[in-house]
């Protein structure tokens, strides 16, 4: 990627025609998000702001309004997942506003963050609307958009995102219902994805009312994953049903988050 990014930026120096200057922009969106991905995903998520912002200033300028809406939906995980859910939530509709009435893999995951944002402010009713917004969207994409990659909507993730907006509403028979689906879906190793998904599980546990199942679930979970795992989404998480958790229930989880 530090190639691509040395070469396009070599090559917006010259002077190109108006189309051209539009795919290169739209090329330079594209591996700038992407670099924001994964910065986001290491934890960096100052760096990864900045690389959202350069995306979406690619992004205007290439004047595709669907990698627009991409790099903002993209962009409210940062702050989603990161405490934020109020500019996260923001972040959002503005994507759906760029995304349009078309049914795209932009629109829906901009649906399904704003579920997940709105209901970790409590705003139970927005949070429902989205869902049900995100689930109508996601019947409609076709393949390409459909597509599991970088710029696609695939089901897993569908699912995935359900999973965590059902949690943060309460409603775990939802929440169980959408863990399964995606796990189903969940071919590859993907050690993080099945991470926080099973940190869901234990959540939903803690909701139903057997705290000690759930710390110990969560326990189980941080203890089989790779050091280089335990920091960023899984440990939020993961930190997040510690705090819920009634005091008597906590030892088994605390001593496995200092591991």
């Amino acid at each position: 990627m530090r190639g691509d990014l040395d070469l396009l930026r070599d090559v917006l120096t010259r002077p190109h025609a108006a189309g051209v200057r539009a795919d290169l922009a739209r090329t330079a969106a594209g591996i700038t998000g992407l670099v924001a991905i994964i910065q986001h995903d290491r934890s960096d998520q100052r760096d990864a702001h900045g690389w959202f912002a350069t995306a979406e200033g690619a992004a205007r300028e290439s004047g595709d309004r669907e990698m627009l809406a991409w790099a903002l939906a993209r962009h409210a995980m940062v702050p989603l997942n990161y405490g934020a859910p109020k500019a996260a939530a923001d972040l959002a509709t503005r994507a759906r506003g760029e995304a349009g009435s078309k049914p795209s893999a932009a629109a829906a995951l901009a649906a399904a963050v704003h579920a997940r944002a709105a209901a970790s402010l409590g705003d139970h009713d927005s949070a429902l609307r989205s869902v049900a917004d995100a689930r109508t969207i996601a019947k409609h994409l076709d393949r390409t958009q459909a597509a599991d990659t970088w710029f696609g909507y695939p089901p897993q993730k569908h699912h995935v995102h359900l999973s965590q907006a059902f949690t943060l509403l309460g409603r775990t028979r939802e929440a169980y219902a959408e863990q399964e689906a995606a796990l189903a879906l969940t071919r590859t190793p993907s050690v993080m994805t099945r991470a926080l998904l099973e940190m869901d599980a234990a959540t939903c546990l803690n909701v139903d009312g057997d705290p000690s199942a759930a710390a110990g679930k969560a326990a189980a979970v941080w203890q089989h994953l790779p050091h280089a795992y335990r920091n960023g989404l899984v440990r939020t998480r993961a930190e997040a049903l510690h705090h819920a958790l009634p005091e008597a229930a906590r030892p088994h989880l605390t001593e496995a988050l200092a591991s």
